[in-house]
């Protein structure tokens, strides 16, 4: 680290309060989380990840592999109650990134989506009620919970209507968290992302987010398909940032109680995206095809988020663009693509 860059850090207290502080991550081996742990290792934090590593969930050893020797890693599913009251004492804080986030998949096989968003949560919250109440919980919500918006940007005003099984369950848990920090105090919080990518995010399949398979398929040299005319908009937050986002909220005490949104600065199109994608890659092709029936039925139309709130509570904001996140995820994923994409799943999509 140069001397500016440490000068930097120490007028960060949000930074200063992780050194030497337990600090657990629920999904810790998947995208976020393993992205929010090497940040948390380098501020000096004890780190311990949870993960299940369930199959096509995102969990994938090689996003820890260079930090392996400085966290604590243990193979456990969310839902289990008594292994949960055990990992939880002693924590001084708590990044719950654990869960099912394919909206397809939720409407497939809702029992699932059920248990670990919903039933997975109550284990943690109620571990932690038992055992560590001066415990902090960020939970990590989503912008599903909103479903199809009535006005843009999106505050945290709007109501909360999912249009699918995953929005539904997701906005349990988040209430979940909200109702044993207000009842138990058990200090919590939710931040409602937005489309997050970057590094060692899934792309070995379709259902977990379109930017991170519009990755691959650009670097594969292959077509990303838009449904519609692509004049939908998204907002992005680049992985970094995200993990940023988190950090400030389990740093202090002004986000206990709340939900917030964290988004990215300037919405862009499906279509913009592509475009910048396929140029800054200088490989695939976009190409526009009609809305698949069960898709269409779940989708929100534009959506972007207003994060102001968690912005003048936080000091929060985004400082990787758009243009500037995919290059760096773009040359992460031409390094170590097979690490993500195993030869047998070469080709794999999912309809």
């Amino acid at each position: 680290m140069t001397a500016a860059a440490g000068t930097a850090r120490a007028s960060l207290p949000h930074l200063n309060f992780y050194r030497g502080r337990r600090v657990m991550i629920t999904g810790g081996v998947g995208f976020i989380g393993s992205n929010l742990a090497r940040q948390l290792v380098s501020l000096g934090a004890q780190v311990l990840l949870i993960d299940s590593l369930i199959p096509d969930y995102g969990g994938n050893l090689f996003n820890i592999h260079d930090i392996t020797d400085v966290v604590r890693l243990n193979i456990a599913d969310v839902r289990m109650q008594t292994t949960m009251e055990t990992l939880v004492r002693d924590q001084d804080v708590i990044f719950n990134l654990a869960g099912q986030v394919s909206h397809i998949d939720s409407m497939r096989d809702p029992y699932t989506d059920l248990e670990i968003n919903c039933r997975a949560q109550l284990s943690i919250l109620e571990a932690c009620r038992k055992n560590n109440r001066s415990v902090r919980v960020v939970f990590a919500g989503t912008r599903q919970v909103y479903g199809r918006p009535d006005y843009l940007p999106v505050d945290e005003k709007h109501l909360v209507r999912p249009a699918d099984i995953n929005g539904v369950n997701k906005a349990a848990g988040e209430y979940y968290h909200l109702l044993y920090n207000n009842v138990f105090d058990v200090r919590a919080c939710s931040l409602r992302l937005t489309n997050v990518y970057g590094p060692r995010q899934l792309i070995k399949h379709n259902r977990q987010g379109f930017i991170g398979w519009f990755i691959r398929l650009a670097i594969e040299g292959r077509e990303i398909e838009i449904f519609g005319d692509g004049s939908q908009l998204r907002d992005f937050v680049f992985v970094d940032d995200a993990a940023d986002a988190f950090l400030r909220a389990g740093a202090s005490d002004v986000c206990d109680g709340g939900v917030f949104n964290v988004g990215g600065d300037t919405p862009v199109s499906h279509q913009e995206l592509t475009q910048l994608l396929v140029t800054l890659a200088g490989s695939g092709s976009v190409k526009f095809v009609e809305w698949p029936p069960e898709k269409k039925r779940i989708d929100i139309g534009s959506f972007y988020s207003d994060s102001s709130k968690f912005r003048k509570a936080t000091g929060w904001q985004p400082q990787v663009s758009l243009e500037e996140g995919l290059r760096r995820t773009l040359a992460f994923y031409r390094e170590h693509l097979r690490e993500y994409v195993p030869e047998s799943a070469a080709h794999e999509v999912t309809r």
